[in-house]
C-alpha cells in the first residue's frame, strides 16, 4: 500500500472529528431521531476509528521491519551458494550430483537454466508451429528460494565427501540458516496477514455503507442541512468538510 493511500484514511478520521466538533458546538439543535448520528453515535464511531487506524499503522511498522529483517537475511545467501557449489566442485563427485547441484545453485542464483527470449523469437517460434510456453519469473521468491536451499541442503546431506572445514559451509550450520530463514519468512506472512485483518477490519469500521464512519458523516451533514439550510453559516461550516469512500 502506497503512504498516500494510507494518508487518505487518516484524513478522513481528522475531518470526522472536525465535524464532530462543529455538531456538537451546535448545542441541543443537534437532536436527530436516527441514533446512530446522534452525538454519543459519532464519538464513539470517532474513537472506534481512531483505534484501528492506530492498529494498522503499528502494523504498517512491525510488518516493515520484518520484511527488512527477511532481505537482510536472504540476502547473503546468492554468495553462499556459489561457495557451496564451488566446494562441492572441489570434492571430486560423480558428473550427476554435480547437475543436481548446479540446478539448485541456479536457483537460488535467479539464473534461468535456458535464455529468455525476445518477442521477435517468440513470434518466430509461434509462426513455425512451435509451442512457446516459457515461464517469465526467475524464482527469486522467497518460497522458492527456501525450496532451493532445502534440496540442496538435502543433496549435501548425501555426500560424504562434502566436509569442508569453513564453518559457514559446514552442514549444521547451513540447517541453522535453513532454519532461521524459515523462520523469518514465516514472520512476514504472519505480520501481512495480520496488517491485512487489520485493514479488512478498518475499511468494515470506515466504508460500510450502512454505518461506517464515512457514511454516518454524510448523513450528519444531510440532517444538519436539513435543520438549518443550506445557506445558513452552520452548515457551511460543515459543507466543505469532505469525505472519500477508499476501496481496497
Amino acid at each position: 500500500m502506497s503512504k498516500t493511500y494510507e494518508t487518505g484514511h487518516a484524513k478522513n478520521v481528522a475531518n470526522f472529528e472536525t465535524l464532530i466538533t462543529y455538531l456538537t458546538s451546535y448545542g441541543a439543535v443537534y437532536n436527530p431521531s436516527n441514533t446512530k448520528i446522534n452525538l454519543s453515535s459519532l464519538n464513539q464511531k470517532a474513537e472506534s476509528a481512531r483505534f484501528i487506524t492506530k492498529q494498522v499503522n503499528e502494523l504498517i511498522a512491525t510488518s516493515s521491519s520484518a520484511i527488512a529483517a527477511r532481505a537482510e537475511a536472504f540476502e547473503p545467501l546468492s554468495k553462499l551458494s556459489t561457495k557451496i557449489f564451488n566446494a562441492l566442485k572441489a570434492s571430486n563427485l560423480t558428473a550427476s550430483i554435480i547437475d543436481n547441484a548446479a540446478t539448485n545453485h541456479r536457483k537460488l542464483q535467479g539464473r534461468r537454466a535456458t535464455a529468455i527470449l525476445t518477442e521477435e523469437q517468440k513470434q518466430q517460434l509461434a509462426a513455425s508451429g512451435t509451442p512457446v510456453n516459457q515461464i517469465s519469473a526467475s524464482q527469486q521468491s522467497f518460497d522458492s528460494k527456501l525450496d532451493s536451499l532445502d534440496k540442496q541442503v538435502q543433496l549435501l546431506k548425501t555426500i560424504p565427501q562434502y566436509a569442508p572445514n569453513e564453518t559457514e559451509l559446514k552442514f549444521e550450520t547451513l540447517v541453522a540458516l535453513q532454519n532461521d530463514l524459515l523462520l523469518k519468512n514465516r514472520d512476514v506472512i504472519f505480520k501481512n496477514a495480520e496488517l491485512n485483518n487489520a485493514r479488512l477490519n478498518r475499511d468494515k469500521i470506515l466504508y460500510h455503507p450502512d454505518h461506517g464512519m464515512v457514511a454516518l458523516a454524510v448523513d450528519a451533514k444531510n440532517y444538519s442541512k436539513s435543520i438549518f439550510g443550506t445557506t445558513t453559516p452552520q452548515y457551511k461550516q460543515i459543507s466543505g468538510i469532505s469525505f472519500r469512500n477508499i476501496k481496497m
